[in-house]
């Protein structure tokens, strides 16, 4: 089943924002909790955070 990009890059916003807002937790009660409120498996969470993370920094060495 084909995804939108712009579902897939909401998806990646909400993630890489709800890890900046939650940056004192460890890593791993965060994936928990994001696994439970969007219904994905934690290998599918970092994937999203590699792949954010990833963009994030290609913008950055852009400018």
């Amino acid at each position: 089943m084909r995804r939108s990009k712009t579902l897939l890059e909401k998806r990646r916003d909400f993630v890489i924002d709800y890890l900046n807002k939650n940056q004192a937790k460890q890593m791993k009660a965060i994936v928990a909790e994001l696994s439970e409120t969007l219904f994905l498996t934690e290998r599918t969470i970092y994937s999203i955070i590699n792949e954010g993370l990833n963009i994030q920094t290609t913008e950055i060495t852009d400018y």
